[in-house]
């Protein structure tokens, strides 16, 4: 028999090898700290209410973890709930599940879901959620923090952008092992409306909504595609002020598509947990894909130096956490929102005094 061929690499086709340097942005705090690994992967969820229940149970059943901790304030339901997931061992992938209100079961996490804090009410903003849940935060981040020293955070609770900011503060963790689920859910319902709209999969739409996971999110119309198949240009072809409105209309659609669901069932959970189990996997299982998360957001898209935010922004996740940041082609009028974005957040953490 003949020699087999070698396959070729892109490098070797001709392609520039710094192609990559030009679309990413590397955190370089990732490459120095990666996370302490260990022989079982582990993940806590902090809170076990809706939200925190319907991440554990999406989490299971996509079979991410060979060990899970709920942590909670009351004793009785965190039992409750942990029999209740007992129960279906025999439909599921072998995973130990513990539950207690003491920390000392959360050691050696390799992922910290933080799910606690007040319920988002019908007609209050995620921004109204800030004071009732800051206190919480002081007593959860450092318990968390010294017994799993090497683990990745992540924050659901609203307002997420804030909050994430908080446990950065509380935690001494370098900034890409600290992450918001931020617009992650966000960018889903938006490639729902497009996907519903035009009669297509949604995992065929390419869409991004950036910035506060809130009413100043940004829609990146820009770098809209369909298999493929930049939009913008569909979308509608009359006045560029008609263009506008018509966009924004769809922004404000999104935006506004949580507190529909809150009006209705009085809480959202179920698409929470999907988004959330989404990202565990990519960061415990070192997928590299990309998510619009929180993530410390300073000298990207024109942000300063000097605002010290966690917005979302589209990043490549992995077992160090955030990897690098993808540099996306923003038109102005883009840019210049999500600039405007970073300064609300601003403004709110400096009263904050952490």
């Amino acid at each position: 028999m003949g020699d087999m061929k070698k396959t070729s690499s892109l490098a070797d086709l001709g392609v520039d090898a710094d192609i990559g340097k030009s679309i990413f942005k590397n955190i370089y705090h990732a490459v120095m700290d990666t996370p302490t690994k260990s022989y079982t992967t582990k993940i806590t969820i902090v809170g076990v209410g809706n939200v925190g229940m319907a991440i554990a149970h999406t989490i299971l059943t996509q079979d991410i973890v060979e060990e899970l901790a709920l942590i909670g304030t009351n004793f009785d339901k965190l039992q409750g709930e942990m029999l209740d997931l007992q129960h279906v061992a025999a439909f599921l992938p072998r995973v130990q599940i513990q539950a207690d209100t003491d920390y000392a079961i959360t050691a050696r996490s390799n992922l910290c879901i933080i799910a606690a804090g007040s319920r988002q009410n019908p007609r209050e903003s995620r921004l109204d959620l800030l004071q009732h849940n800051l206190k919480i935060f002081t007593s959860i981040v450092p318990k968390l923090v010294e017994k799993s020293p090497g683990c990745l955070l992540l924050v659901v609770t609203n307002p997420v952008d804030v909050l994430t900011y908080i446990t950065w503060k509380l935690s001494g963790f370098p900034p890409n092992r600290v992450i918001g689920s931020g617009t992650n859910l966000d960018s889903s319902r938006f490639r729902f409306l497009l996907a519903d709209y035009l009669n297509v999969n949604a995992q065929d739409v390419q869409a991004y909504m950036v910035g506060e996971h809130g009413d100043s999110s940004v829609a990146l119309w820009s770098s809209i595609s369909v298999g493929g198949v930049p939009i913008l240009s569909f979308v509608t072809n009359k006045s560029e002020e008609f263009e506008q409105q018509v966009l924004e209309n769809i922004r404000k659609k999104v935006v506004h598509s949580a507190y529909e669901v809150i009006r209705l069932k009085g809480y959202t959970s179920w698409a929470v947990g999907y988004s959330v189990a989404n990202l565990a996997r990519s960061l415990l299982r070192d997928q590299r894909k990309i998510h619009p998360v929180s993530l410390l957001s300073k000298g990207f898209y024109g942000i300063g130096d000097d605002i010290e935010v966690f917005l979302s922004l589209p990043a490549m996740l992995g077992r160090s956490g955030v990897l690098s940041v993808a540099q996306i082609t923003l038109t102005d009028v883009e840019k210049e929102r999500l600039q405007n974005s970073a300064k609300i957040l601003w403004e709110i953490q400096r009263q904050l005094n952490i």
